[in-house]
């Protein structure tokens, strides 16, 4: 089948990949400054240091007039999740294996299919509903409250980051339906460095020499994952890129035994792939609801 005028699947998906390389990049270099300063700092130097290039990105594109023309209550609440969200994160990279991290963080596009319904007033069926519980089951599996598990507070947290994390895409949808994408990254690093760097002020520590390149890694890749991820969904429709999201497991899992020498134990492989089959699930589930919708097949969603 011809994919429609303007969309290309095979570039969206090498965009998409791209992109997951990228944001690996920049959290492997965030867990390694996590050793050597506190989070709310970690936070403020993730945005400070891809600012700059994605404010050129976005004059190259000449879309700067753009930025001032956006609805600031949203945003805002969008910077205060996100502080939330980049904080916790860290923290929890500070004390788990990269890896172990992104298999909890999995959990967030369930969490957001269940939070439409309440903040969006969409409608989810019981095979959606189902999909939700077997990931959070597998979230579960990951931290083994009862066992040797990661369900100490660094694993709560980073469950505490992807709530976060979803709440603050929700505020992402209703924003792009009045707001630029230009505008959208902006502000987004623009809030997280002043609302972390307010907070990280009161125990700043002084910016080593040697960790400039380590800060000039998480702003480059921040900034080209950004912009690999705007081609990515400018070229292929949504549903059928966002399973490539879980691609990143793998850029991480190098990542972890290159750098730190470790592996995710059988457990965390176990609800790591629960968490994934229920997102994938879950994705072709909402595309065949949309294709229903667009189609005239039912007049209301089917679960």
């Amino acid at each position: 089948m011809t994919p429609p005028a303007g969309l290309r699947p095979g570039t969206a998906a090498a965009w998409m990949l791209a992109a997951g390389l990228m944001f690996a990049f920049m959290d492997a270099g965030m867990k390694w400054l996590s050793d050597h300063y506190p989070p709310f700092q970690v936070a403020t130097l993730r945005s400070l240091s891809a600012l700059p290039l994605v404010a050129v990105w976005i004059v190259a594109r000449g879309r700067g007039g753009s930025l001032l023309r956006v609805h600031w209550p949203l945003h805002v609440l969008r910077g205060l999740l996100s502080v939330g969200m980049m904080v916790g994160f860290v923290y929890g990279l500070a004390r788990m294996p990269l890896s172990t991290a992104y298999a909890i963080v999995f959990v967030a596009p369930l969490m957001i299919t269940a939070l439409a319904v309440p903040l969006l007033g969409e409608k989810v069926g019981p095979r959606r509903w189902t999909a939700i519980c077997v990931g959070l089951a597998g979230v579960l599996v990951v931290l083994r409250p009862t066992g040797d598990g990661v369900a100490t507070a660094a694993g709560l947290v980073v469950v505490a980051a992807a709530l976060c994390y979803s709440i603050a895409a929700i505020t992402v949808r209703k924003l792009a339906l009045r707001d630029s994408p230009e505008a959208m990254v902006f502000w987004f690093l623009v809030l997280l460095g002043v609302f972390a760097g307010a907070v990280a002020a009161f125990d700043w520590r002084p910016v080593q020499a040697g960790h400039l390149w380590v800060i000039g890694v998480v702003g480059v890749s921040g900034a080209l994952g950004q912009v690999a991820l705007t081609h990515a969904f400018r070229f292929g429709e949504a549903s059928q890129i966002a399973p490539l999201e879980y691609a990143a497991l793998l850029w991480v899992v190098l990542l972890d035994l290159a750098v730190w020498q470790t592996l995710p134990d059988a457990m965390t492989w176990l609800g790591a792939a629960i968490i994934v089959a229920s997102g994938l699930y879950l994705i072709r589930r909402e595309r065949a609801v949309g294709g229903a919708r667009d189609s005239g097949i039912a007049q209301t969603p089917p679960p």
